[in-house]
């Protein structure tokens, strides 16, 4: 005889909807991974440190302060008071309080790719306290919490945050890249623009992915209830529309990708691979708000509007706003946000129209993203021109030019010849100098050779018997011929190649054997190999016994 599972349905349900938000959160979560990759690629190789404690502490602090202000300040605005999520009765609330935390983080961290490269640590830091606390929660307040954006009985539409998440952020970002000025040497006193390209494209795209793997929880996860309970009986709650989220989700990150890259073709004759990158964030951001009410072919429409508008209005804020945006934070976040929030009642399915018509849905999001979009301007130009007046919103020039790895964090990020204890490439354990006799000479080789080309040219110095040498960082240019670079669709030119100076002193080692050495692990048989020089040294002091001329090499 078979006996019927004796299990409360409620409390299934509840077990149920529970985890699955947890887990989704923990995927939102991930997302961080992606934003650390994506923007320590998009920067100087001397600022990915700064970065990366940037993204760090986005969580760090906006997560506590989110938790201790941010979500009473959210309930406040939206009509039930302030309901702080310490003071919450039951564990649970506290499942839907990390939901809510890993999208205001989301929003938060978005702010840091665009003032990239010169913002003082503290003064992010600063603005994102009060985002947390205070910017964020107002919009989530007015929309989620308290659906105060309405029009006679319309609601605003954002169902996974394309405009109340990232449509903030976007806008969050460019105002405060406006205030803070474009990085140095960006552009010229003509007003023409000098291209920085990013330090990693590798980076870049590694981050992409990771994002677009965290954003199914981003927009699936949004259909918090797997369960409800009707009459006694389980039966599916928002999860219904999982399937609708899932493929339009999809859809329309394809495109952005596509839409991105053929505008990119059609503007430089090259199909850009940050722009497909960055096009592909943005069909993701360009359904976000309304992945459940999108009909299978406005998936489509979003998706490749929000990639084609990328390198046009990137163009239009790099070049007429002259707003220095590093990681194109604006037209992946800010304009495809409000592109997909407008287009909703466009490209909505019939049910979703229901009770209203396009008009009507259109105004309200119209009067959404206008609020939203001047909350956050007028807010975040608030909080970064008085730090700017303050003198604590930019780094010192000293400080940009050395890159604020340094400056700020006292870090190198790419240590490439290592520190005193640490070998980079083998070699030997114990390195001895050349000594001389009196009688012999002094010469100085001195050879500009590849980078790559290092750890083969100090295995056949020490093979010569002249293994101590200084090696510098350097960039030149010889006979190796210029090279064209593209970055996010610009070309530029690479006259100036980075190559290796070793300096190398001998006395009793014969000069041929070492410029052989040099030669043999230098050579790849390519333009640009380098060249080798031979100097006399008139004299030589060793600082610890005061030995001079050969004796002291």
């Amino acid at each position: 005889m078979v006996t019927p599972l004796q299990v409360d349905p409620t409390v299934l349900a509840e077990g149920i909807n529970l985890m699955w938000v947890l887990v989704v959160s923990f995927l939102i979560f991930f997302m961080h991974a992606g934003f650390a990759m994506l923007e320590a690629g998009q920067v100087r190789s001397k600022n990915v440190a700064n970065q990366l404690t940037k993204n760090l502490l986005t969580w760090s602090v906006g997560v506590t302060v989110f938790f201790l202000i941010g979500a009473g300040v959210s309930s406040l605005v939206g009509g039930s008071g302030f309901s702080p999520a310490f003071a919450a009765e039951s564990a649970n609330d506290w499942v839907s309080w990390l939901f809510g935390a890993v999208f205001a983080m989301t929003a938060a961290t978005i702010v840091s790719g665009a003032v990239a490269g010169r913002a003082k640590l503290r003064a992010y830091v600063g603005y994102t306290f009060l985002l947390a606390a205070v910017i964020y929660p107002v919009v989530t307040g007015l929309t989620w919490a308290g659906e105060l954006i309405a029009i006679n009985g319309v609601v605003f539409q954002d169902f996974a945050g394309g405009m109340i998440v990232h449509g903030m952020g976007g806008v969050a970002g460019l105002t405060a890249a406006w205030v803070l000025g474009p990085r140095m040497d960006r552009y010229n006193e003509d007003g023409t623009v000098n291209v920085i390209p990013g330090h990693s494209l590798t980076f870049a795209v590694l981050g992409t992915l990771i994002l677009a793997f965290g954003w199914y929880g981003f927009n699936v996860g949004t259909a918090a209830t797997v369960f409800a309970v009707e009459d006694g009986a389980l039966v599916l709650g928002a999860f219904e529309t999982v399937g609708r989220v899932a493929m339009t989700t999809t859809i329309a990150m394809a495109c952005g990708a596509i839409g991105a890259g053929t505008v990119s073709l059609l503007k430089t004759g090259k199909v850009d691979t940050l722009y497909v990158a960055n096009g592909l964030l943005a069909g993701l951001v360009g359904i976000t708000a309304i992945p459940d009410t999108t009909t299978w072919w406005g998936a489509f429409v979003v998706g490749g509007l929000a990639g084609a508008q990328l390198p046009i209005v990137f163009e239009f804020v790099e070049k007429r706003l002259k707003i220095d945006d590093v990681c194109a934070v604006f037209p992946v976040h800010g304009s495809a946000g409000i592109l997909g929030t407008l287009l909703f009642p466009f490209v909505a399915t019939s049910a979703a129209l229901e009770g209203t018509t396009v008009l009507e849905a259109f105004a309200v999001q119209v009067l959404g993203v206008g609020v939203i979009g001047l909350w956050t301007v007028v807010a975040t130009a608030a909080v970064f021109g008085a730090l700017k007046l303050a003198g604590q919103a930019r780094v010192t020039p000293e400080h940009e030019r050395d890159g604020l790895d340094v400056s700020e964090h006292g870090v190198d990020t790419y240590p490439e010849f290592g520190q005193p204890d640490v070998a980079t490439d083998g070699g030997n354990d114990v390195v001895r100098t050349d000594g001389g006799v009196a009688e012999s000479e002094i010469k100085m080789v001195m050879a500009m050779i590849r980078p790559d080309r290092l750890g083969e040219v100090k295995q056949q110095l020490a093979e010569a018997g002249a293994p101590s040498l200084t090696v510098t960082n350097v960039s030149g240019r010889g006979s190796q011929p210029a090279k064209k670079g593209q970055w996010r669709g610009e070309e530029y030119t690479v006259d100036l190649h980075q190559k290796v100076k070793l300096e190398c002193v001998v006395a009793d080692v014969p000069v041929e054997d070492v410029v052989e050495a040099i030669r043999e692990g230098a050579n790849t048989g390519e333009p640009g190999d380098g060249k080798i020089f031979v100097m006399p040294v008139d004299d030589a002091l060793q600082v610890r016994t005061g030995k001079r001329g050969p004796d002291a090499v």
